[in-house]
């Protein structure tokens, strides 16, 4: 590699969503037709995620942590129950539990794919455990057959924390096509299908997408759309407490123009992940992402982590990222360090956890990077590692 002599035009972004004029257009649509809340363009949304995911049931609602919020709720978990998540996430997967009255129990992870350890989960189970929250971390799936296995075994509810898993596959089938009871997605700006704000639950369970579109919308014996087409004079009840988690029309019409431009998302995405990989392999002092032969990533993320460093070795190639206007981002956090769910027990008892948190960061990756990009991002790399 040639030494580096001038920096980038401008600054490189983590992560940047591709929005065009198709999706100008819809949004327009939307504002001019009277009818911006939840409608009929979140129906339609619907429809088309669940036959791109291959479910039966997709429940829109208005992020991903009202979508995992909700699917506790649906599931039954509440005050003085356990639920199993890993600690290595953002922090909405612990604080869902928490929304619910519930207690996270963390579990470590498995150090090759940075997702929960199968061999890990009995230990973790009491009395108190009514579920396991899986996440399939920065886009690669978690290994599920293990983890079924054991919430099988104990009477579990499995619930899966997809957000940034959209396009990724388990043994054959996309991420969504739920191997537990449910899963939930983000469309979150940094994930590779936004709606700028916005979330999904798939199941292929009827009573259950039924109890969930319920509940998103206070609750209400009748949507606002039936009221709305209704011939004759109607009035809702309300017969238990509901939330007001709904998805408006304008970000659904978003997200079904994104979701005609996934593959395209996806391919370059893998394209530019490979290029990755082949060329920053060779460097001693870093591990490229591993990928299990029954998983197809969707590079949600490209995370890289050092070997043999520590916290301040990482912050300080970020910082040489920066000063050659790269922007870079600390790996996955560790939740059990942050101050509401922060306890001894959980810094002594996840130590691959600890690991991955202080020694991995975030390369940019988005679908509009050049190669130009890309190939200054490398050299940069390589000019540190001198």
């Amino acid at each position: 590699m040639t030494t580096i002599s001038v920096q980038a035009a401008a600054m490189i972004p983590v992560a940047r969503p591709f929005i065009g004029a198709e999706e100008e257009h819809a949004v327009i649509e939307v504002l001019r037709s009277g009818w911006v809340t939840q409608g009929p363009r979140v129906a339609e949304f619907e429809r088309e995620f669940s036959a791109y995911i291959g479910c039966d049931h997709s429940v829109a609602v208005s992020s991903c942590t009202t979508a995992l919020h909700l699917a506790l709720v649906a599931s039954g978990i509440g005050s003085g129950d356990e639920v199993i998540c890993p600690s290595l996430s953002f922090i909405a997967t612990a604080n869902s539990i928490a929304y619910v009255g519930a207690t996270p129990v963390f579990c470590d992870i498995d150090l090759a794919t940075y997702n929960l350890d199968p061999s890990a989960l009995e230990g973790l189970i009491t009395p108190r455990t009514k579920a396991i929250l899986v996440v399939h971390q920065i886009g690669l799936s978690a290994e599920m057959k293990g983890i079924l296995v054991v919430a099988k075994k104990y009477g579990l509810a499995v619930i899966e924390d997809a957000a940034c898993a959209i396009g990724s596959e388990y043994e054959g089938n996309l991420i969504g096509k739920p191997l537990g009871t449910m899963a939930c997605f983000s469309f979150h700006p940094r994930k590779i299908l936004t709606t700028g704000e916005g979330g999904m639950i798939t199941t292929n369970d009827a009573d259950l997408a039924d109890k969930l579109r319920k509940l998103r919308q206070h609750a209400m014996s009748l949507s606002d759309v039936v009221r709305h087409n209704a011939k004759q004079v109607t009035a809702e009840t309300y017969d238990e407490v509901g939330y007001n988690f709904r998805m408006t029309d304008m970000q659904a019409a978003m997200g079904v123009v994104q979701l005609d431009r996934l593959q395209s998302f996806l391919q370059r995405r893998r394209h530019l992940a490979s290029r990755y990989d082949e060329a920053l392999q060779p460097l001693p002092w870093l591990e490229t992402p591993s990928v299990p032969s029954n998983c197809r990533h969707n590079y949600q993320s490209y995370m890289i982590r050092l070997v043999d460093a520590s916290a301040a070795k990482r912050d300080l190639i970020m910082q040489r990222l920066l000063e050659k206007n790269i922007s870079s981002r600390r790996a996955i956090m560790a939740i059990h360090r942050e101050l509401p769910y922060r306890s001894e027990q959980w810094e002594t008892a996840l130590p691959k956890t600890n690991l991955v948190t202080d020694t991995a960061l975030i390369l940019p990756l988005f679908h509009q990077m050049t190669e130009a990009d890309q190939d200054y991002i490398i050299e940069v790399l390589y000019s540190i590692a001198r």
